[in-house]
């Protein structure tokens, strides 16, 4: 089925993705090419982040101050884990469980085991990320993955879900953060699914899609049938990003490295838009 319109894509990628893909936007919206207003937006973790922030009627150039100014940076948790080692773990499940459902329910495990934060601590940090707590008057799909079952749960505005526990389900790292519960199920980060769950922008004319974090497999941008243009980091964002995304101090560079990455793309991207 073609759907007439375009999809604005925000993949994961931790605290740096977030201030990254601000800067992305910021840069684009800078050379005058406005992405905001996409027919759908789906959010992944750090996405869904920043999904949030953009439909909640506040400037770019705010939201960006916001990643930039230290003095304006909201509260973060120190993940205390070696992302490495992490990511080490997750490369091995895929290598030796190949089944989709199978690998999901293996990272659900994981997840559900780990020693974490509470979930009203790290609610609260999710809390004080979003300027709105109100789901927009849009189409936007924030995607998490049921720890148990390994399904995967889109949250939009008609759910009932509050839009901070949609995003904290969307954010929970597993190994990192704690599972979200809501209605009884326990949620863990949509990235463990694909890191920008793209396909879910099968259909649409356009799709734009920020990738903060490469994917284990093979991209979900991979079988879109529309036009796509794909913004990964470059090696100055990449350098930005450090050795820990998770970290609160990468916060800064990487959104300076994204409005810089986001000016370069901008006429690519308008090409695309229209």
């Amino acid at each position: 089925m073609s759907v007439n319109g375009r999809a604005l894509v925000l993949g994961g990628g931790g605290v740096a993705g977030i201030a990254w893909e601000t800067g992305v936007l910021a840069g684009l919206a800078e050379q005058g090419v406005d992405v905001l207003a996409a027919d759908r937006i789906v959010g992944t973790s750090a996405g869904s982040t920043v999904a949030a922030q953009i439909t909640a009627g506040l400037p770019l150039t705010d939201l960006l101050a916001r990643q930039i100014d230290p003095a304006r940076h909201t509260p973060e948790l120190d993940p205390g884990v070696a992302v490495e080692e992490l990511r080490a773990r997750f490369e091995q499940i895929y290598a030796n469980t190949p089944d989709p459902a199978a690998r999901l329910r293996e990272i659900g495990a994981l997840a559900l085991a780990a020693r974490t934060v509470s979930e009203a601590e790290r609610r609260a940090v999710i809390e004080a990320r979003l300027p709105a707590h109100d789901w927009p008057e849009r189409d936007l799909v924030i995607v998490a993955v049921d720890a148990e079952t390994g399904e995967t749960r889109l949250f939009g505005p008609d759910d009932g879900v509050p839009l901070v526990d949609a995003v904290a389900a969307s954010c929970a790292v597993p190994g990192v953060w704690p599972c979200v519960t809501i209605g009884g199920a326990r949620y863990m980060d949509g990235g463990a699914r694909t890191s920008t769950n793209a396909d879910l922008a099968d259909g649409f004319e356009r799709v734009l899609v920020l990738a903060p974090s490469p994917d284990m497999g093979e991209p979900a941008w991979s079988g879109l049938k529309g036009a796509v243009e794909v913004i990964e980091p470059d090696e100055a964002s990449l350098a930005a990003f450090g050795t820990n995304v998770l970290a609160p101090r990468s916060r800064t560079p990487s959104a300076e490295a994204g409005l810089a990455q986001g000016r370069t793309a901008a006429a690519r991207v308008a090409a695309l838009w229209g």
